[in-house]
């Protein structure tokens, strides 16, 4: 499709924000202002947040992504030959809050030096915003927690809070403008004095106007992605970490923000709570993939720690998440999750995919039904396939996609759902809904889709009104899942599921499965093409 409509049926969704700091970036960028660092600021302290998975893994070797290499050289820190979002963490430096971190702690000096040797200000990845914004936090995290910041890398931590201060991410909003804005927190409470005032009074007020913008009411983060709304709940945290004990150094007018985030990370909690599988892993809606965020429920233990009290977890029935348009549906030894949302705010949908009343499903504690997850971000071939419906436990019209994704974080035109009803029915919970994705192809194809579940079975119908040449319905199944008689059973471990389907011809398909960055698992699809308007695939146990 041509890129120039495409750009034409995308700019107009954008805030002009976000357009205009596009092109001032391109005209201005940031003069590193390496004046004397303030002094840092006594008495602080941090009760211990979740440990990610360590990634140093010799003195000059890490692993990050499923992906592990040597970074010896000053070249290494922006090797062209690696991915951006590699290459983004190499400078999150995520290691110095992995388990067992102090026993790295010689390395961990040294690489900090090196990264202040081999990064002159303002130059390569490291410096951009989001990178500088987690790596604030870490190493503010790791002096708070025993480590030792020298002279130089307190100089070099004050110097990176000046640049980020005068290259906030307006131009792209969302969790980036928020994880700014908690740098220059963290970073206000970490040094003291009249300039560190203004970096906490800025990221105050930035987060004080995101929360409200960004946390929906009924706890969901506004991007949809159950990666991002665990990365987010992990920055509410944290502030309430940082700040709860030490509120006296918010300016007056901005005290209340702690009970604020307090009551923000309550609904997150209970968000969460709905939107992770029995085995305790994410729900796999847009971009989404194990090992980035913290698990759901060392998230958990952490609010735990900060004596939050415990979160409401789902009980039998529905959940109904409106406002971020996910429901989910527990009956028996199974549990449904249903999206029944947008892709995410109007100007905002660069981590969505078009999985547009895609649902996965587990059966006696295991995943058997998948969406295929998130490996790479970029602008191959892969990251669309990746984006796109038939990758999606939904409906696939005439080869489109439900929402015209495009480059690596691009939404033009986009399906908005419609008619969403749940309800019981006489011992079974049912949710229909439908969207309009496809009135923009010729046939002009209106997408229902109907989730009823009981004690024995999972019936999911789908009926497609207006005309189409091809359509196709998908079941991903979980890696595990093997297939026998012909596709009709379906076979985990000692538990077996009965597959059939009405109204269409199925064929089995290889597939590949994405639970994490940098890795590909075989798995198998059930691919349904319609022979009527209408198909009816159940699940039974």
């Amino acid at each position: 499709m041509n890129r120039a409509w495409l750009y034409a049926r995308t700019v107009p969704t954008l805030r002009p924000v976000q357009v205009f700091g596009r092109l001032w970036r391109v005209v201005r960028s940031p003069r590193p202002d390496t004046s004397p660092a303030p002094a840092a600021r006594e008495g602080l302290s941090l009760v211990r947040g979740p440990r990610r998975e360590p990634s140093l893994v010799a003195r000059d070797r890490v692993r990050l992504l499923n992906r592990e290499r040597d970074v010896a050289t000053r070249d290494d820190w922006n090797d062209d030959a690696e991915a951006k979002l590699w290459l983004y963490q190499l400078h999150y430096h995520d290691d110095l809050v992995a388990a067992d971190a102090p026993a790295r702690a010689v390395w961990h000096d040294r690489w900090i030096g090196r990264w202040i040797q081999e990064n002159p200000p303002g130059s390569g990845n490291g410096w951009e915003p989001y990178p500088l914004s987690i790596r604030i936090v870490r190493w503010i995290q790791w002096s708070l927690s025993g480590g030792r910041l020298t002279p130089e890398a307190r100089h070099s931590l004050a110097v990176q809070a000046r640049y980020l201060r005068d290259s906030l991410e307006h131009h792209l909003l969302g969790n980036h403008l928020f994880a700014n804005a908690k740098a220059l927190v963290f970073a206000g409470a970490y040094f003291e004095g009249r300039e560190a005032d203004g970096w906490l009074r800025r990221g105050a007020e930035l987060i004080a106007r995101e929360l409200h913008e960004q946390v929906l009411p009924d706890g969901g983060h506004f991007e949809r992605s159950p990666m991002y709304h665990a990365l987010f709940l992990e920055d509410l945290l944290d502030l309430v970490n940082l700040l709860r004990a030490h509120v006296d150094v918010l300016p007056a007018r901005h005290r209340g923000l702690v009970d604020e985030l307090v009551g923000c990370a309550g609904r997150m909690r209970r968000w969460l709570r709905a939107m992770v599988h029995p085995d305790g892993g994410l729900a796999f809606f847009n971009d989404c993939a194990f090992g980035v965020a913290p698990d759901p429920d060392e998230l958990e233990a952490y609010a735990r720690r900060l004596e939050l009290g415990p979160a409401l977890a789902p009980g039998e029935g529905a959940e109904v998440l409106a406002d971020s348009g996910y429901v989910r549906l527990s009956r028996g030894p199974a549990v449904v999750i249903c999206d029944v949302g947008e892709l995410g705010p109007r100007y905002l949908v660069g981590h969505a995919h078009a999985d547009s009343l895609s649902f996965e499903a587990s059966v006696f504690g295991e995943r058997w039904i998948v969406n295929s997850g998130t490996s790479l971000y970029g602008e191959s071939a892969e990251r669309l396939r990746q984006r796109g419906t038939a990758a999606h436990n939904t409906v696939e019209v005439d080869g489109c996609d439900s929402s015209e994704v495009w480059s690596g974080f691009r939404v033009a035109r986009r399906a908005h759902p419609r008619d969403l009803d749940v309800r019981e029915d006489g011992g079974a919970f049912v949710v229909r809904c439908a969207h309009d994705g496809y009135l923009r192809l010729p046939g002009k194809v209106r997408h229902h889709r109907e989730w009823r579940i009981d004690a024995g079975a999972l019936d999911v119908v789908d009926r497609l009104d207006g005309s189409f040449e091809s359509a196709r319905a998908a079941l991903h199944l979980a890696p595990d899942v093997h297939i026998e008689d012909a596709g009709t059973q379906l076979r985990l471990g000692p538990f077996r599921l009965r597959a059939t389907t009405s109204g269409g011809r199925v064929r089995c398909e290889d597939a590949t499965w994405h639970p994490e960055f940098g890795r590909t698992v075989p798995n198998t699809c059930l691919r349904a093409a319609f022979e009527s308007p209408t198909l009816h695939t159940r699940l039974a146990w």
